[in-house]
């Protein structure tokens, strides 16, 4: 697009996206489904944009606006409710990605030439949910603070396997064998060394704010701080988001956190923005959140109809598995609401995107097929996740789907 006309699409965009936002508060159809058509539209139907007209920039940006909502979403979290939802949040996000694996690559096998290992693989990409898409819907939608923060820490907790497996078994594919140890203990060093990084900066941050008080009423010294967390843990090969996420979670608990030894050090009460902060810091989020959502629009890419068409079929086997999977892992008394929309909550994002690309990139034999399969089912499922969100809440539908959770 000429430079006048792309700044005109960028203004009448995020005038659309607030339209969008009133239009959710009237008839509950969420902004991110009107966000990801124009992407669509503008992308893969008419063809005007490409992400690689982008080019390092498009990546950056989602990484940019995936750590300010995790850091949004953690600071947010009080630990009590947090630790009531641990158990059902490793429940969920294990039995989902190896459910996920499983069916993805079975349907994989049978309907491609990919053989076992690399339908195994294109499993293990899309085993994951989008942290931005289902940070955004548990937020938008009428759920306890329970059942939204299992949500928000599988979508977080589940880049851990989807990380490490697809990655392992693309190395086990071009070596001819697959080390089961290797894996596992890369999955538990990704996140618990992740997890320690996150939470010592969230430490080390509350003492500077502790001894420097002008830096708190500071608008981006603290988002700041997160990008350089992330982008450390990212190059020592663990979990950033994870990493972002357990900052935040800190930073927002930093008065029960602190060991006593370090309480004169620390600050004295949880982290928190100030209402000018926060009225900025949300719009922030609102405006990366926007183009976020787009640029995923703009991102599938789809060749011809049979990858599609098996993204679509593998899309709908993962809905049917979720119910299942949301059973036997949520605490018994989440009420029957938020399990009907916990069940929808499995879109894929821009990180499946990327592993997707890998297999073909190093010339792996129907590396192209993973890919198209891969795209196609993060178009579907983010299509049908805003769809079932918006048909769940309606009181009619709600009680002929409840009976799939009793």
């Amino acid at each position: 697009m000429p430079t006048a006309l792309t700044i005109v699409f960028v203004g009448c965009t995020i005038f659309l996206s607030h339209w969008f936002a009133s239009l959710f508060m009237r008839t509950k159809i969420p902004d991110v489904l009107w966000l990801f058509i124009i992407g669509l539209l503008i992308g893969p139907v008419f063809g005007w944009v490409k992400p690689e007209n982008f080019g390092a920039v498009g990546p950056v940006f989602t990484t940019i606006t995936l750590v300010f909502i995790l850091f949004e979403s953690g600071i947010d979290q009080r630990l009590e409710p947090l630790i009531n939802s641990l158990s059902g949040t490793a429940k969920i996000t294990t039995y989902n990605f190896f459910g996920t694996c499983l069916v993805a690559g079975i349907i994989s096998y049978f309907y491609t030439d990919l053989g076992f290992l690399r339908s195994l693989m294109l499993g293990s990409i899309v085993g994951g949910t989008s942290s931005a898409v289902v940070t955004t819907l548990a937020k938008q939608f009428p759920m306890t603070r329970r059942s939204s923060t299992i949500l928000v820490l599988e979508s977080a907790f589940s880049d851990v396997y989807t990380l490490a497996v697809p990655l392992t078994l693309l190395t086990a594919y071009k070596i001819g064998k697959v080390d089961v140890a290797f894996v596992t203990g890369q999955m538990m060093a990704a996140f618990i060394l992740a997890a320690m990084l996150g939470i010592a900066g969230a430490f080390g941050w509350s003492i500077l704010l502790n001894r420097m008080r002008t830096l708190q009423n500071t608008v981006f010294t603290t988002p700041a701080f997160v990008f350089i967390i992330y982008g450390i843990v990212e190059m020592l090969n663990y979990s950033g988001p994870i990493a972002a996420l357990m900052f935040g979670i800190t930073l927002g608990n930093i008065d029960v956190l602190g060991p006593p030894i370090m309480r004169n050090a620390l600050s004295r009460k949880p982290i928190s923005l100030n209402d000018n902060e926060r009225a900025f810091f949300s719009e922030a989020v609102f405006l990366l959140r926007t183009f976020f959502f787009v640029y995923i629009g703009l991102s599938v890419r789809l060749y011809d109809w049979w990858p599609f068409a098996l993204g679509a079929i593998i899309t709908g086997a993962l809905f049917l598995i979720r119910i299942p999977i949301v059973r036997i892992s949520v605490p018994r008394d989440t009420p029957l609401k938020d399990a009907a929309f916990m069940a929808a909550m499995i879109p894929k994002g821009l990180g499946a995107a990327v592993l997707a690309s890998l297999p073909a990139q190093q010339g792996v034999p129907g590396g192209e097929v993973i890919q198209s399969v891969v795209f196609s089912i993060i178009l579907c499922t983010t299509l049908l996740t805003t769809v079932l969100t918006f048909w769940w809440i309606k009181p009619g539908c709600r009680t002929c789907t409840n009976g799939f959770f009793i």
